[in-house]
This record gives structure tokens, sequence and C-alpha cells, in this order.
């Protein structure tokens, strides 16, 4: 089958397989490997993307149920035209928010939707927020406070300054 999707602000049309995973998608078909393909249940969340704004975990979501939707993955955090990263990425520079890895995309792109619907979370609604990514190297202290530097370095948008 022939799917259209857009992936961080670019189309991309693919043909195939039905039973095709979105992470296998992302990664194959798309070219982006800053996705990662972890358990395939749904349970480490390392391959954590989001569909139309929410996030999903990708090896357990079709690439066909992205078709005609927006999908975005750690690639697409950065701003795209300087290129600047995004405060959650800096505060896992700044507060060494990983060791191996292998984690860190989906939890990157865990931290950004809480961020996006809470922007001054305190440590207990960073750690229920995050719970369905598992990280096997770091004990998560150090990404909960990158998560909270990430807090308190964004930038205010535009419309929420003339408000």
């Amino acid at each position: 089958m022939r799917v259209t999707m857009k992936v961080n602000g670019q189309e991309t049309t693919a043909e195939i397989e039905p039973r095709l995973l979105l992470v296998h998608y992302l990664r194959e078909s798309a070219g982006l490997t800053g996705t990662h393909w972890g358990c395939d249940t749904s349970n480490c969340g390392a391959c954590t993307v989001w569909l139309d704004g929410a996030p999903v975990k990708s090896c357990t979501t079709l690439a066909a149920m992205a078709d005609g939707h927006e999908v975005r993955t750690v690639e697409g955090l950065a701003d795209p035209v300087t290129g600047d990263l995004d405060p959650v990425q800096q505060g896992f520079m700044e507060e060494h928010g990983l060791q191996c890895g292998f984690c860190t995309p989906g939890m990157m792109m865990t931290a950004r939707a809480l961020l996006d619907r809470n922007p001054d979370p305190d440590e207990d609604t960073i750690r229920e927020a995050i719970s369905g990514n598992l990280c096997r190297c770091t004990g998560y202290e150090n990404i909960v406070r990158a998560i909270r530097w990430a807090a308190t370095h964004q930038t205010v948008d535009s419309q929420e300054v003339s408000a």
C-alpha cells in the first residue's frame, strides 16, 4: 500500500506492506534513525514519537495508521531554520541526562510533550510523565534535572507575550 505522511514538516511517501510498523518506516523508509527500536511491546518507550502532536509508541503503531497525518521525531526537535537545539535537547546535554543514549530520543519526545502541556512541572509530575520510558543506565536523576533545566530555559512564545 502507499502511505503519505508529513514527518518533521516534510511530506514523505512510500510503498509499504500494511503490517509495517511506524518505527521501521521512520528508520528505513524515511532514513530517520534517531527513533530507536527497543522492545516491540511498547514497554520501553525508546521508540516514542508524536502522531498529530500526541506521543505514541512507534513500535506498536502501524505506519498505515500515520497515513495522512503528521509525525514528529527527535530529529524534528531542533529549530529547522537555525539548527538551535530544543531546550529539552540542551537540557540533556547540560545536566548529563543520558549515558548509553538508547532511551534518550523517546525520553526527549515525552519530555517535550510534557513541557508543551505543563511548562513548569514539579519533580513528581516529570517522573509520572516519563514513567512509560525505561532507562537502564541513569537512575533517572539526571533525566529529571535535564527536564527541569529545559523548563526553566524555554523561550516564551510571542503570542503569549502579547496576551
